[in-house]
């Protein structure tokens, strides 16, 4: 069972690991703290993108010497492959670790994974530690990767201006979470600039409106794993294909109370969706809205 030092080392690793958020696809955002012998962190890192090292190996490189007979803590399970990098679980095993707690298991791992190799070299793994806690920002690069389209979130305010200064509010709040932003009919990255160039493109045509899934399935096949589309007027296009969106936020005029709870039963949380925050401004309350987990 992991101590209270490696649940604290865990943590530490999914706040990093956010860090990576909006730049990382089509790799996963993952961060890893390296734990002395002595459950004193030695080293701690996160994967920035695509073709740069991952979060294991900057962390181990921070860590020298300390990392051997100690713990790696990280986000996802240690990758097995070797690709543009080398094969993580090939660097802690390099590096002597004697335990790697992770918290979500990969499922595009290769071969037997990268747990079971570690653990076939003598490496004590324990594994679904702080899961539900790492989630919070792997899940959409999870979704992303089974369901083989992006993770979609659609922003917009209720009084359907799409220059109203609750959507330009939501798109700033937002963007920076996302690969990819529409708005209007702007597609741009959600940090311009952001991305490997040799493993990332912006899909050419921002109209979502003729043929979504051919859409969303060509934007995945490009590298983007999160889509952060921004306005009412998206309503037509994505309104019929609410089964493709993953999250919605939603911005409210702060109005009569009676007539916002009527607003949000009625038009705000459709069946396999549950609100998750509500977040007051001085004008408006937002509202987020994720899809339940299959």
């Amino acid at each position: 069972m992991a101590s209270d030092l490696e649940l604290s080392a865990m943590r530490h690793a999914i706040t990093l690991s956010a860090l990576g958020l909006g730049t990382t696809s089509p790799n996963p955002p993952v961060g890893c703290v390296i734990l002395d012998q002595r459950g004193t962190v030695v080293g701690a890192g996160f994967h920035r993108r695509k073709g740069e090292p991952h979060a294991e190996a900057h962390a181990l490189n921070a860590a020298g010497g300390a990392a051997r007979g100690g713990t790696a803590v990280v986000t996802l399970e240690p990758c097995n492959h070797v690709g543009v990098t080398p094969a993580c679980r090939q660097e802690l095993i390099n590096a002597g670790v004697s335990r790697v707690v992770i918290a979500v298991m990969d499922p595009t791992s290769r071969g037997e994974g990268g747990a079971a190799m570690l653990a076939n070299a003598g490496v004590e793994v324990e594994t679904d530690v702080l899961r539900d806690e790492a989630l919070t920002v792997l899940e959409p690069w999870l979704t992303a990767t089974v369901r083989r389209r992006p993770y979609l979130t659609w922003a917009f305010a209720m009084d359907g201006g799409h220059q109203s200064a609750a959507e330009e509010r939501l798109l700033l709040d937002l963007r920076a979470n996302a690969d990819l932003v529409i708005a209007g009919k702007t597609i741009e990255e959600g940090i311009p600039g952001g991305h490997a160039s040799a493993h990332f493109a912006l899909p050419g045509d921002a109209d979502i409106g003729i043929g979504l899934p051919q859409w969303l399935s060509a934007s995945y096949e490009a590298g983007v794993r999160t889509t952060l589309v921004v306005g009412h007027e998206h309503a037509a296009a994505l309104r019929p294909h609410l089964h493709a969106v993953d999250e919605l936020v939603v911005a409210l005029p702060r109005t009569d109370p009676f007539q916002a709870a009527e607003v949000v039963h009625a038009d705000l949380i459709p069946l396999g969706f549950a609100l998750v925050e509500v977040a007051p401004h001085p004008d408006w309350l937002t509202s987020r809205m994720r899809r339940l987990r299959m």
